[in-house]
């Protein structure tokens, strides 16, 4: 159970800290920089001490199987980019680096493990389910609230552009704040989504024999990845802004809602 714990602890710390290094990729924010370091020492803190609890149940250092050789491949590049951001400025190395890390663990903690237990085997196979499930709800949240932020946005435009001056246009904010907030909310999904996504898939692979590239669910879901994307490039990279952003912000939630709702029907192995 300790061991079990300490997986879905390091993964879950893990994920937020790969959020944070992607926010302050594409924002300069060395507030959330130092956020991801230290979730980075207490994943790296995390790593260690599975490879004791795993040492003491094996009594041989944990590196022998494919499943473990992956664990130490990651701890290993935790370590390294640990070094490198406190002595040098790599910060593009650094996020890359911590990306390629997590998936590979993810891979390590998904994939059975024939010498451990079954029972351990699908205790984690089950906890890293519902992590998978809960990341991305939670960004579906982050992404329904830009969505409201959006339609406040429309909704105020076009009071602005017609003259309609009332008590309730004071209430919804200015502009750029309602757009900013959209942003800000997409930027917090966007790396969220991505996580549950690489969770999902390794998860699907090892579990699901019938699992397939292919399948209408797994499609839909890059392609919300994908236009989610759009917008932070539009944004951030061609400096767009007002109505353009809102139409992208719309099609994406309108996909989510056909990837969550439909998904009974359109695909062959998830349930929602």
């Amino acid at each position: 159970m300790l061991l079990n714990l300490l997986y879905d602890t390091t993964i879950s710390l893990y994920t937020l800290c790969i959020s944070c290094f992607f926010i302050d990729f594409v924002q300069t924010n060395r507030r959330v920089h130092e956020m991801a370091f230290w979730l980075l020492s207490i994943v790296w803190v995390l790593q260690v001490g599975i490879f004791f609890l795993k040492y003491e149940e094996l009594g041989e250092f944990p590196i022998v199987t494919l499943t473990d050789g992956l664990f130490f491949l990651t701890w290993f590049l935790v370590t390294v980019t640990l070094v490198l951001d406190r002595f040098y400025e790599l910060d593009l190395i650094i996020s890359f680096s911590n990306l390629a890390g997590f998936i590979l663990m993810a891979i390590s903690l998904f994939k059975p493990d024939r010498r451990a237990p079954e029972l351990i085997n699908s205790h984690l196979m089950s906890d890293l389910l519902i992590i998978h499930i809960t990341i991305a709800l939670i960004a579906y949240a982050f992404f329904t609230l830009s969505f409201v932020l959006s339609m406040m946005y429309m909704v105020e435009y076009s009071w602005l552009k017609k003259k309609k001056w009332n008590r309730q246009l004071t209430r919804f904010g200015s502009l750029s704040m309602l757009e900013k907030g959209a942003f800000y909310c997409n930027l917090c999904g966007v790396p969220l989504l991505f996580v549950s996504l690489i969770l999902g898939v390794i998860r699907a692979s090892a579990a699901l024999p019938n699992f397939s590239w292919l399948d209408p669910k797994v499609i839909t879901s890059f392609i919300i990845l994908g236009v989610y994307g759009y917008y932070l490039y539009q944004k951030l990279g061609k400096n767009v802004y007002g109505r353009p952003l809102v139409f992208w912000n719309t099609t994406a939630f309108l996909l989510i809602l056909i990837n969550v709702f439909l998904s009974q029907t359109i695909t062959s192995f998830h349930l929602w």
